[in-house]
């Protein structure tokens, strides 16, 4: 039979995740907002946005290779990248090694739309942690980091 006192334990424990998850995704939220704004990425939508992370950062160079990334229908992406294309950001070359494949890169439009937004996405963050933090609370922040990094990682 199980302790009473276990069954209690574990529904804190339970209580301490909820209101943890609750806070960690409130304040994510209204961060991910906030550098949302500083970027100024010219009203790009959020699957634009991380299409163009992805092909920055080398992770794909086809649509295909960008559904498989973002786990979305290969329809959802081609709506995706040609909106991308239609305001210059995204520009499709055929494959020379496959000519039924299209190689996507960005244009130097969406390098400097990409590029420059993470910029200052990059510095507001680090004048806001400069600003309203102390030594042993940036620390803290670093900590609290790697335990997120733990819960995206596969």
């Amino acid at each position: 039979m199980t302790d009473p006192s276990d069954r209690s334990a574990d529904h804190a424990d339970d209580d301490l995740a909820a209101s943890a998850a609750r806070e960690l995704r409130v304040a994510v939220g209204r961060l991910h907002r906030r550098l949302r704004l500083v970027a100024n990425e010219g009203g790009l939508s959020a699957s634009q946005s991380s299409a163009l992370a992805r092909i920055a950062k080398g992770e794909a160079d086809t649509a295909a290779g960008l559904a498989a990334l973002e786990g979305v229908r290969p329809q959802s992406v081609a709506a995706t990248v040609a909106a991308l294309e239609r305001d210059g950001l995204l520009a499709r070359s055929e494959d020379p090694a496959d000519g039924r494949r299209s190689i996507l890169a960005m244009t130097p439009e969406g390098e400097a739309l990409f590029f420059g937004g993470r910029a200052a996405r990059q510095e507001w963050l680090s004048s806001t942690l400069r600003e309203r933090l102390d030594e042993e609370e940036l620390a803290l922040v670093l900590r609290a980091a790697a335990l997120l990094q733990r819960l995206t990682d596969r």
